[in-house]
């Protein structure tokens, strides 16, 4: 058994987006440098992500920063109770 993950994150200066594998961070989004990182180790076979990963990325940023705007607008009138 693998225990697979996809984290996908944005706030209005900064993004994220990575898969890992067991534990391990096999890919992720580069957005400074615009590229997709392949941080695995040299003694393991190579897992090597399909092309438009990166540019899938910069999409899931978009709508992640569209949903952090909406939600901001719907939660501005909830008042915080004490």
């Amino acid at each position: 058994l693998h225990v697979d993950r996809q984290v996908i994150g944005c706030s209005d200066h900064d993004g994220e987006q990575a898969y890992n594998l067991d534990g391990e961070e096999m890919w992720f989004a580069d957005f400074i440098k615009r590229e997709g990182v392949e941080p695995q180790p040299p003694f393991i076979d190579h897992i090597t992500y399909r092309d438009g990963t990166y540019q899938t990325a910069e999409a899931n940023q978009q709508t992640c920063k569209t949903s952090l705007d909406v939600a901001r607008r719907a939660m501005k009138d909830f008042k915080i109770e004490d």
